[in-house]
């Protein structure tokens, strides 16, 4: 994960099955198609609160969907922090730093579980207090991914390097565009007016990019962070495959928010359309 709270915002895994491959790189078709589906069929009928069943089932689903994916991440978080390494979150990240000639971060601790993050401004890689000082799987592989990050800083990654110009509007899109959704709800059910919507409906469609845009750069992290775990010889193929399977789990996380954020911005989409015909 890549820090973006104040200032700024950050695979093809070697040795794995080919059965493994195509059953993980299916998930987010299938997700995305479910959401397609799910969108076609659903009667545009009013729902609780007077507010269309469309938008309860879309927001049901997404938080569903998101609860069983954080609870399959948390399990095999949970699984392979039983697993020993032999080196610590904090030794393998200042190695794995090192080992890819960059001197300028500095690895720290920091409170809290899964707080895990690459600060791109301080130059600092942020591991939670049992990722630092664990020496599992886990711990390696979370801290491995945040110095993918790193890595990426150094090697200018394109894809890195567009979502941290993006972070101001981002940032600007989210301030904004709850109250002027509100707003435009309003004056849409009073007057008719669709201006304030789609302009709040704007604002969405940029957070909902930069959620997209975030999935190479954690999918390219996560590629990298295996890729040096095997040159290193830290783990054999079977603790290679338990690396990769955490990983995975948590970069689902935001292959579940992106797709939940589209299907928010196409009902959004679906509902000024349909207005403006009326």
């Amino acid at each position: 994960m890549v820090w973006m709270e104040k200032n700024q915002t950050g695979g093809n895994p070697v040795g794995n099955s080919t059965r493994s491959q195509v059953a993980d790189a299916g998930v987010p078709r299938i997700l995305s198609a479910m959401i397609v589906e799910l969108l076609s069929y659903i009667p545009h009928s009013t729902g609780p609160l007077g507010i269309s069943m469309t938008y309860w089932i879309i927001m049901g689903a997404s938080m569903l969907v998101s609860m069983a994916v954080s609870g399959m991440l948390k399990h095999r978080f949970s699984q392979y922090s039983q697993v020993s390494m032999p080196l610590t979150g904090a030794a393998a990240a200042e190695l794995m730093l090192r080992q890819n000639g960059i001197t300028d971060v500095q690895v720290i601790s920091v409170p809290g579980q899964l707080t895990d993050h690459y600060d791109p401004i301080a130059k600092t890689v942020n591991l939670s207090e049992p990722v630092y000082h664990a020496a599992t799987v886990a711990a390696v592989a979370v801290a491995a991914h945040e110095c993918g990050h790193a890595v990426q800083h150094q090697q200018a990654y394109f894809w890195l390097g567009l979502r941290s110009k993006l972070v101001p509007a981002v940032q600007f899109s989210s301030n904004l565009m709850s109250v002027l959704m509100m707003i435009g709800f309003v004056l849409m059910a009073f007057s008719g007016s669709l201006f304030v919507l789609k302009i709040a409906i704007a604002l969405f469609a940029v957070t909902t990019l930069f959620a997209f845009i975030t999935l190479p750069v954690e999918f390219d992290a996560s590629r990298r962070a295996l890729a040096w775990i095997d040159r290193s010889g830290l783990g054999a193929r079977m603790e290679h495959e338990k690396a990769r399977k955490a990983l995975f789990w948590a970069a689902m996380t935001y292959v579940v928010a992106a797709l939940g954020s589209l299907a928010m911005l196409l009902y959004y989409i679906s509902l000024v359309s349909g207005n403006r015909r009326n």
